[in-house]
């Protein structure tokens, strides 16, 4: 046993960083459902609904960053809480900078490829959502299986992606703004459905490393 565990085994630890990160995945999934109404309600109204929420998760990763400057044991390293917390940052800002491109870019309804991205990143964020827990009960079987659920997410994501991509350069008359801002929203959704995979990715490294 390394002398890290030991310590934490001694000593009490202080839980609460793994209610800020179920916090974030919580929060990320709540941003990606509400990214999904663009189409039913207005671009303006969907960004402002997000960065709400983003507001809210900035807000925890402050909290995370300040509990990890005064706390002697923490129940992980402090990097890989830093990480993980990091990770699920990345997925919600993501979603807040495609809300953003809507109403920056005057898109007043989303493509089916954007709808297509839309879905999969609001089914990627749940099953983030449903495995942060099992971090805190080492439940590394468990985070295992969600990892390969998100791997085979973002592989349809990625194939949203290509086909979006092959459409829209296949077009010979498309008009330069919308071959633009259609590229810029369909690359943000990628971003935020790959950082999914990536925050799993981490958790699943994590149980190579005390599993």
């Amino acid at each position: 046993m390394a002398i890290s565990d030991l310590v934490r085994f001694v000593l009490p630890r202080e839980d609460h960083f793994f209610d800020f990160l179920e916090k974030q995945a919580l929060l990320a999934h709540e941003g990606a459902v509400a990214l999904a109404k663009m189409g039913t309600a207005s671009a303006s109204e969907v960004r402002d609904r997000v960065h709400a929420i983003e507001k809210r998760g900035d807000k925890v990763v402050h909290e995370l960053e300040d509990a990890l400057a005064k706390t002697f044991v923490t129940p992980l390293d402090r990097e890989d809480l830093h990480k993980i917390s990091s990770h699920l940052d990345d997925v919600l800002d993501r979603s807040y900078a495609c809300a953003s491109a809507f109403v920056v870019f005057c898109i007043e309804e989303p493509s089916e490829s954007a709808k297509k991205q839309f879905d999969v990143l609001e089914r990627s964020t749940k099953v983030l959502a449903d495995m942060l827990p099992s971090l805190r009960k080492s439940d590394w079987d468990r985070i295992r299986e969600a990892t390969r659920e998100l791997r085979v997410l973002e592989k349809e994501g990625d194939q949203i992606y290509r086909d979006a991509m092959r459409a829209l350069f296949s077009q010979a008359d498309i008009e330069a703004r919308t071959l633009v801002r259609e590229k810029e929203v369909i690359e943000i959704l990628e971003d935020a459905i790959d950082g999914c995979e990536d925050a799993a990715q981490y958790l699943a490294n994590l149980a190579v490393k005390h599993g």
